[in-house]
């Protein structure tokens, strides 16, 4: 799909992985709604790349969709989804206090696999619902898990299920859409600079690059950003999903 002119939707956009794929659709000629919980940095992002910033919770429906409405309005039909939005949390399912409370675990499948769902069927209907392109493409979703999905380890048991869920997904939904011209990829990413990682000592990030067989660093959100580019314009690319990690298989802890 031609990503100049198409209006995109990217959540979490205001930092890590989202805000990369954000300026990198920008800076492609896509026009992009930011949207992001965090309503300061969505605003500075959008600002940044001319953008429309949107303030929301991705589990939220009709936040979601009200993001939506205002970026069709903004740009015109939604083309391009990239679900970024997500959290992570560290507990073992029996720790030295007991059982891991199923709060915590709801939560983290809530936001990771219920939002990513929620988002991914709202802009399905949407797209459904849009003229087609000359090809017969009405849009493209790119959704995020992780290498979590695959080697999983002590103490992400929330995550790795969450991400699992969502390796799950790219393929009944790229078959569902198929007949809609509707793509659908996935993208489960490695061990990546993001926010999160920048907050560890310098020793602690080496150590975790040292891990990584080739290249022995960190993921830069940009690589993220280009996989991302890929899917969006390789018309071929349906159903898939994609470790880009470097090679890396995580440890058991």
């Amino acid at each position: 799909m031609k990503i100049d002119g198409s209006c995109a939707l990217v959540t979490g956009a205001g930092s890590g992985l989202g805000e990369a794929t954000a300026r990198l659709l920008a800076g492609l000629g896509a026009r992009v709604g930011v949207f992001d919980l965090n309503a300061e940095a969505a605003a500075r992002v959008a600002a940044d790349i001319g953008g429309l910033a949107l303030t929301g919770d991705v589990t939220d429906e009709t936040a979601a969709g009200a993001a939506m409405t205002a970026a069709e309005a903004a740009f015109g039909p939604l083309r391009i989804l990239v679900n970024c939005a997500g959290i992570g949390t560290a507990s073992r399912i029996v720790g030295r206090d007991g059982p891991m409370p199923l709060a915590a675990f709801e939560r983290v499948i809530r936001v990771n696999l219920v939002g990513t769902f929620n988002m991914m069927r709202l802009a399905a209907a949407r797209m459904a619902a849009a003229e087609a392109l000359d090809d017969g493409a009405r849009g493209v979703i790119v959704n995020t898990a992780s290498v979590a999905a695959f080697d999983g380890q002590i103490g992400q048991a929330a995550y790795a299920a969450s991400k699992g869920g969502i390796v799950s997904l790219a393929l009944p939904a790229a078959r569902e859409f198929a007949r809609s011209g509707i793509r659908v990829n996935t993208i489960a990413p490695g061990i990546f600079l993001t926010p999160l990682l920048h907050t560890l000592p310098q020793e602690a990030q080496q150590s975790l690059a040292a891990s990584i067989p080739y290249p022995s660093r960190l993921g830069d959100p940009a690589e993220f950003a280009d996989a991302v580019r890929f899917f969006v314009e390789n018309q071929y690319a349906n159903g898939e999903v994609l470790r880009l990690d470097g090679a890396v298989r995580l440890a058991p802890r």
